[in-house]
């Protein structure tokens, strides 16, 4: 079997996920993915007829973003027709397939150039609570057998369960906010981060535009719990609530409402593409490899509790490896909220100093489809600029699922 290549990654900035406040939130999201797709090839003197495939991870694939939107973004960046595209959905997860399904078809010896990323225009494609895809009325069957509730009100659930409290949620938003301030004054994220210029060739963005660098405990305490009252939003006629999804699994469970806008992820604008080929593409080409991948997985888990694939998720792909956890220098494990980053670092025994050393999601913001690219990227610089060897990225997905990747640094 070939082994497959990371020869490059980039990534836009994340711009605010709010009509009229985010710089990002009047491009058109084929356009923010041809940004990515259009450097990416610049970058490395790609010749864009050889490109096999662009597999783009979209989660709200209607209106701008239907279409297929790895296809649409690939020929608004000038891309040669014969490269070509699809979009799939994992929701958060779909970032990270989108690479390890560009990896497998490269290991398998089908492809030799394939380009794995993502886009999400959250500004315009934001979820409404009353047309959740997990509340279908007409499907009672699927609801009774797994209620699955809103992320939120999964995140309180589990830091009840798990007894993680206020505080340790609160504490973790702090930390990621401050690892996000002091990489990017010092320029950690500049080697894969890509400026996004308009049509018509003015600067939308050439920064992140989320974090808060003066969090502090202090400013989080203030803040009220932002789950309580959509834990009993009416989901149905017949009084479905969130609330009372977790509590037909968990009858007894008084969930404690932690999570907030200060400890929960940021919602931003976003695309990344990552550069994946065979090493004979590549030897071939002058292109020199900056990773191979070592293993992928994919795991599913509750769907009730929805959160908690990524421990047994970044289990299943070291044992595919055939390594330990100790044989892992950094990992990135996504901030959809504190409580999953925290639990993961619990569960796992893990040194936190190894644990998103530049912020996550909380502080940098979380654009659905295109946030496990992102944290691929991120790992593979970070990796490079420590001199360290093997990375594990891994995050939940809603549905009850995690996909994980491990990589080497060449």
């Amino acid at each position: 079997m070939s082994e497959a290549w990371i020869i490059d990654a980039c990534r836009t900035p994340r711009g605010i996920g709010k009509k009229g406040k985010g710089a990002l939130a009047d491009q058109h999201p084929q356009h923010l993915g041809a940004t990515v797709l259009k450097a990416i090839a610049e970058r490395n003197s790609l010749n864009t007829a050889d490109v096999d495939d662009i597999i783009f991870g979209t989660s709200s694939q209607r209106g701008q973003q239907g279409g297929d939107l790895a296809r649409m973004a690939a020929l608004d960046a000038g891309y040669d027709p014969r490269s070509s595209g699809v979009t799939l959905d994992r929701f958060c997860g779909s970032g990270i397939t989108s690479v390890n399904l560009a990896a497998a078809s490269i290991m398998s010896g089908m492809e030799d150039v394939v380009i794995g990323g993502g886009c999400e225009m959250m500004s315009t494609f934001g979820q409404d609570p009353s047309q959740s895809p997990f509340i279908d009325s007409d499907n009672l069957r699927l609801r009774e057998r797994h209620p699955q509730p809103h992320q939120g009100v999964c995140a309180d659930a589990i830091a009840t369960l798990e007894g993680i409290d206020r505080e340790a949620v609160d504490n973790l938003a702090v930390v990621s906010q401050q690892r996000a301030a002091h990489a990017i004054a010092n320029g950690y994220f500049s080697k894969s981060l890509i400026p996004v210029y308009r049509p018509d060739g003015s600067l939308a963005l050439d920064h992140e535009e989320f974090p808060r660098p003066n969090t502090t405990l202090a400013s989080l305490s203030e803040l009220k719990a932002s789950f309580g009252a959509l834990a009993d939003y009416p989901l149905t006629e017949s009084g479905v609530t969130y609330r009372s999804l977790v509590n037909t699994v968990y009858p007894d469970l008084e969930i404690n409402h932690v999570h907030h806008a200060g400890n929960s992820s940021g919602v931003v604008d976003g695309a990344a593409a990552i550069l994946l080929t065979s090493p004979t593409y590549a030897r071939a080409n002058g292109m020199k490899p900056r990773a191979r991948i070592v293993a992928m997985a994919n795991m599913g888990d509750s769907p009730t509790l929805m959160l908690n694939g990524p421990v047994p998720a970044a289990r299943k792909v070291l044992a595919k490896a055939g390594m330990q956890l100790s044989d892992i220098d950094l990992f990135e494990i996504n901030e959809a909220f504190a409580v999953v980053a925290e639990k993961f670092i619990r569960d796992l025994k893990l040194d936190r100093d190894k644990v998103n050393v530049n912020g996550g999601a909380m502080a940098l913001g979380h654009p659905i489809g295109a946030t496990g690219s992102i944290l691929i990227g991120t790992l593979l610089d970070e990796l490079e600029r420590r001199d360290k060897q093997f990375g594990l990225v891994t995050m939940c997905a809603a549905g009850g699922m995690a996909p994980a990747i491990i990589i080497e640094r060449i």
